[in-house]
């Protein structure tokens, strides 16, 4: 191979599932010309995340999976050297691919006890199994973020919380689980994206922390990573003026950052991959293409990762780097391109996508996960108002037919009301509905994960919960994110309140039947709420 075929190893372009047959030729002459190592799936052009303010409309496909698993196939053929398939599946393939199974967000499994972190490594296993079954070979994932800012527009749900230890132990169960069927992990955003509150899709975050501070809280997790070899570190998007003579440097251009830092402070020899180079908070800087894989490259990433100028970036880096440099990199590139065995260009997927086990999963999550916030006999206020006829089921942003409020109708004889989407002139009707009643059973199910607007949950019903919280007994069920609470007026006057995370069926049925039977709650908040 030579130094110029060396060098297309590190770019792992990005790919689109849903994509026009002209764009996909367009890859395959990519992979044929350039030698590149990998490809980055994402659903559609429309849903990658630098989309999200141009509201293109996002096209569902039912046949995403099959389109993926026909691709892969596709672009192997092309390839001289087998290319490493890599996705970002955080909470499975359903968060690129419709009709496969989907698992709990970081923060729901975050509320685990450390006792159940074995359920963590089955996230992780069969999150691994499920990508096997596609032809994927690297998951961009877990998040290593610890989350000590409630205001982080990007992270949040997607960390285990706000403990250092917790983060750590989870982040290394879930690699832990992909690698034991053949699957790379990577933690992630290196030197620690939490206490931020610049999404660095868009701009650039900065950290205000001295490096003392990094080593004692953001950077624990990723030293415990080092510690136990992990695949690979994925380097953030954000700025740290301490390590950086003052300067606002995005970390994936920092050789202070990636070079002394992550390889010789902490001793790193593992592979290191940029976040996307499509992202705002780099892709703007640089008018030459090819100079910002370059710049990437020179401060010490291994994988160039959504590179959008693959020629023009080989030639950068064959002009300018050493040869040493490039070995260095390449050989990494190969160690885990061994470590997956892919050298059989041919090598067809051997597993299956396994709906009954993740649903088992998910049960046994929400089992272990749901939170008791505040509890004053939930159980037996809801029965008794049941007995009187004075107890009424409010479900706010989703139908009286979903799985929680049918598995309380037969045992408990009360009415149910419903709020959904654009509710400002429905929140008086269902107030007068409820007017008879003193006690309710309210299931909010929070529109988003992410808290931009509010997590879209609207005023009108912000304002009808501040009128009932007050002026009856209500035992409020939180489908969603827990950073939702602040929001919530009045919260202090609720009788009961129980944190769900997840809108899965599993959830929903879980805690219906944890109030149905009181039965204990087994979760703890990962996040400090302020209100409560």
């Amino acid at each position: 191979m030579t130094l110029e075929q060396k060098i297309g190893q590190f770019f792992f372009p990005a790919v689109f599932i849903n994509d026009t047959e002209e764009n996909i030729q367009a890859t395959e002459e990519l992979i044929r010309k350039h030698n590149i190592g990998g490809l980055t799936f994402f659903h559609s052009r429309a849903s990658a995340a630098t989309n999200y303010e141009t509201k293109k409309k996002i096209v569902f496909n039912d046949d995403s999976y099959q389109r993926l698993k026909d691709l892969i196939v596709r672009y192997q053929k092309c390839a001289t050297t087998p290319l490493l398939m890599s996705i970002d599946a955080e909470w499975g393939l359903a968060m690129r691919v419709e009709k496969t199974p989907q698992y709990p967000y970081a923060i729901t499994l975050g509320a685990l006890p450390l006792s159940e972190s074995y359920l963590v490594y089955e996230v992780g296993k069969q999150i691994g199994l499920d990508l096997k079954s596609a032809g994927i070979h690297y998951n961009l994932a877990p998040l290593a973020d610890v989350n000590n800012n409630p205001n982080n527009p990007v992270i949040g749900y997607r960390s285990f919380g706000e403990n250092k230890e917790k983060v750590a132990q989870f982040a290394l169960e879930y690699l832990r689980g992909m690698n034991d069927v053949g699957v790379l992990g990577c933690l992630k955003h290196f030197p620690g994206h939490g206490n931020t509150n610049v999404d660095s899709h868009l701009g650039l975050p900065v950290l205000e922390e001295s490096l003392e501070q990094l080593l004692e809280n953001e950077l624990y997790p990723f030293i415990k990573g080092i510690e136990s070899d992990v695949d690979s570190i994925m380097i953030g998007h954000l700025a740290v003026p301490a390590l950086n003579g003052g300067a606002n440097t995005s970390a994936t251009l920092s050789k202070s950052v990636v070079e002394d830092l992550l390889r010789k402070q902490l001793n790193y020899n593992g592979l290191i991959i940029s976040d996307a180079l499509n992202m705002r908070s780099v892709s703007m800087l640089y008018e030459i293409k090819g100079q910002l894989e370059w710049e990437a490259f020179n401060a010490g990433n291994d994988v160039l990762c959504f590179a959008e100028n693959v020629p023009e970036g080989i030639q950068e880096i064959l002009k300018n780097a050493t040869p040493e440099r490039i070995e260095d990199s390449y050989n990494r590139i190969v160690k885990c391109k061994q470590k997956v065995g892919l050298s059989d260009i041919e090598t067809v997927p051997t597993t299956e996508l396994d709906f009954a086990t993740a649903s088992l999963l998910n049960y046994k999550i929400a089992e272990n996960c749901i939170t008791n916030i505040k509890d004053n006999q939930n159980t037996a206020v809801v029965l008794d108002a049941a007995k009187r006829g004075k107890l009424a089921g409010l479900s706010i942003y989703k139908t009286t037919e979903n799985t929680f409020f049918k598995t309380l109708t037969p045992s408990l004889s009360a009415p149910n009301f419903a709020i959904e989407m654009d509710a400002t002139n429905k929140s008086e009707e269902i107030e007068n509905n409820l007017a008879d009643y003193d006690t309710l059973i309210i299931a909010l199910f929070v529109p988003k994960a992410k808290p931009m607007n509010n997590f879209d949950i609207e005023d009108s019903v912000l304002q009808l919960l501040k009128n009932v919280f007050t002026t009856k007994k209500c035992v409020l069920y939180l489908f969603g994110n827990p950073y939702v609470l602040p929001l919530l007026p009045n919260i202090q006057s609720l009788t009961g309140l129980v944190q769900i995370y997840q809108d899965f069926e599993e959830f929903q049925e879980t805690a219906a039947l944890q109030l149905l039977n009181n039965i204990p709650c087994q979760g703890t908040l990962p996040v400090n709420i302020s209100n409560i």
